[in-house]
């Protein structure tokens, strides 16, 4: 495991085991995840996605607290990953960094709460899987623009395809003048426990959205 450049994201690269037989590895281990992040997580929801060449998810986020730390794996096919500092007030803001999920390498991501996640599909029938500290909660949850320039992510795609919801997303800057972005202190404040940390598992009234 290691931290990449933006503080509460890390790389998991694991071991495989391969023989004529085929491959086995440890794709999440939580003792090896909490030595790492310096906390134990609970995660509340186990979800996948499937996307075909080309579409692009995000970048999404949730409100702090209680936030929604991540961790993705692509089971098949491969992706660009993207994570985004949304945090308002973190000496990276607005940075983002971008890793390789695929089906070879089996690497995976963990993102802590505050931090924005999307990706790219590279290959047809792309499929994620996501481990969730908390369960979909629409009214929470929040995306800004892919493609804004601002952000200026490098999608390794000549045409994104991308959701409604994601197209009609605001711009980093329009999310943060309405205040919809995490502030940068509280995230760090609910990471510590200093905010009471014991996550409400809200019911969904309503079909969720993909991620």
């Amino acid at each position: 495991m290691r931290p990449l450049d933006i503080d509460g994201a890390f790389e998991i690269v694991p071991q495989q085991h391969t023989d004529v037989r085929g491959t086995f590895l440890e794709w999440y281990r939580f003792d090896r995840l909490a030595d790492a992040v310096g906390r134990d997580v609970r995660w509340a929801q186990a979800s996948l996605s499937r996307s075909a060449r080309g579409v692009t998810r995000g970048i999404h986020f949730a409100d702090v607290p209680p936030g929604q730390a991540k961790y993705v794996t692509c089971v098949r096919g491969a992706v660009f990953d993207v994570v985004v500092d949304l945090r308002v007030g973190s000496p990276t803001f607005g940075r983002w960094q971008g890793v390789r999920l695929d089906d070879i390498e089996r690497r995976a991501l963990f993102l802590a709460e505050g931090l924005g996640h999307g990706f790219c599909a590279l290959t047809e029938d792309a499929s994620m899987n996501y481990l969730l500290s908390t369960t979909y909660a629409p009214g929470r949850e929040h995306v800004v623009h892919p493609l804004d320039p601002e952000l200026a992510i490098d999608w390794p795609v000549a045409d994104p395809v991308l959701s409604p919801r994601d197209a009609a997303a605001p711009t980093l800057k329009e999310a943060r003048v309405t205040g919809l972005l995490p502030d940068n202190a509280a995230c760090r404040r609910w990471v510590s426990g200093e905010l009471t940390n014991k996550n409400p598992i809200p019911t969904a009234n309503s079909s969720p959205l993909l991620p």
